[in-house]
């Protein structure tokens, strides 16, 4: 990294959110798949979740919540040099990129568009990659970053394998982020991939290992499925938690802090004994957490929608350490830095 990508100060200006209109209760949930309501709620850690309309696809939603930043904050769309794409991979159409839509829907005329396929870690992929862009390239004054999930379209509450997954929701997340803001410093971010949990978890059919025909739409080949789950799970048990530290301990330390100096985390919606297992540990469990439990899991959605959350609720103070924590199916493990406020920076 360059000095001027270490000294450029970039900071987030806001972040807002949407969230359809419909709620799948944890009753509805249960109905569904046959799980009892009470594992639904105390395992999966979902009270209900949130489910787009029919004719509601991730641009809609993404539209709506920058709609919602722009008005708070007065933001003038041809004042945007870029609109950033980060949320589900499953979009309007299955070869098709987001992110111009969004801006030209927007009326962001002048900004161009960047496209990041990061599925679950988007929010700290996306502040990465958005912080690097503007700290080298002075042209790049603000950013746009949006996500979406309609995720829960995806699911076939019938097959067990993918029982983890029955808390994917539907919902977007906005944030503007600016070259030199004086608060809401973005510090740095830390990524671990295991490229060895990459079959596990996919659409199997509608891209080039299995195109789409008659059959394949009958098998239900085009919804989320699960490769060996009993052999992923117990892969992902034995590994899930280190590396959620991992990645943690190393986005701090590069921040010049450390664990104990985070006083929020903004996770990924998991199912409560991670959850629990990870909060035990980062901060000496004095770290407070946003716990999606009445919209589940949005892709890459989670992490800015708890930042956001906290934001609203007043509790952050300057110089507040909160640190965004994720994980991709693939699987890639991210985390990245933030100090709220104007405090020290």
């Amino acid at each position: 990294m360059t000095d001027a990508c270490r000294l450029a100060h970039v900071g987030i200006v806001g972040t807002a959110s949407y969230l359809p209109a419909r709620w799948m209760t944890a009753a509805e949930v249960a109905s569904a798949s046959g799980i009892p309501e009470a594992i639904v709620v105390d395992r999966f850690g979902l009270r209900g979740k949130h489910v787009a309309a029919a004719d509601d696809h991730v641009t809609d939603l993404a539209r709506q919540a920058a709609l919602r930043l722009f008005a708070e904050h007065g933001v003038d769309p041809l004042d945007v040099d870029a609109v950033v794409y980060f949320g589900s991979t499953w979009k309007n159409h299955p070869v098709w990129q987001a992110a111009p839509r969004i801006a030209d829907e927007l009326g962001c005329s002048r900004a161009f568009a960047l496209e990041l396929d990061y599925v679950s870690c988007g929010s700290p992929v996306a502040l990465r990659v958005a912080r690097a862009l503007l700290a080298s390239d002075p042209s790049v004054r603000t950013m746009l970053l949006v996500g979406a999930s309609c995720e829960s379209r995806l699911l076939d509450y019938t097959n067990g394998r993918t029982r983890f997954m029955f808390n994917f929701g539907d919902g977007a997340v906005a944030a503007l982020l600016a070259r030199d803001h004086p608060a809401n410093r973005i510090l740095e971010t830390a990524m671990l991939t295991d490229g060895s949990f990459s079959h596990h978890v996919k659409v199997p059919a509608g891209g080039s290992a299995e195109p789409a025909s008659i059959e394949t739409v009958a098998a239900r080949r085009h919804l989320l499925d699960v490769e060996d789950p009993d052999t992923m799970r117990k892969r992902l048990d034995e590994v899930s938690v280190d590396n959620f530290l991992r990645v943690a301990a190393q986005a701090v330390g590069r921040s010049g802090l450390e664990l104990d100096d985070v006083a929020f985390v903004c996770p990924i919606h998991m199912k409560r004994s991670i959850h629990h297992a990870l909060m035990a540990t980062i901060g000496s469990g004095m770290a407070e957490a946003v716990y999606l439990d009445d919209t589940g899991h949005l892709s890459g959605v989670d992490n800015l929608l708890g930042l956001d959350r906290l934001a609203r609720s007043g509790r952050l103070r300057d110089g507040d350490v909160v640190l965004l924590l994720a994980a991709g199916t693939g699987y890639t493990w991210a985390a990245t830095v933030l100090r709220w406020g104007e405090g020290r920076q």
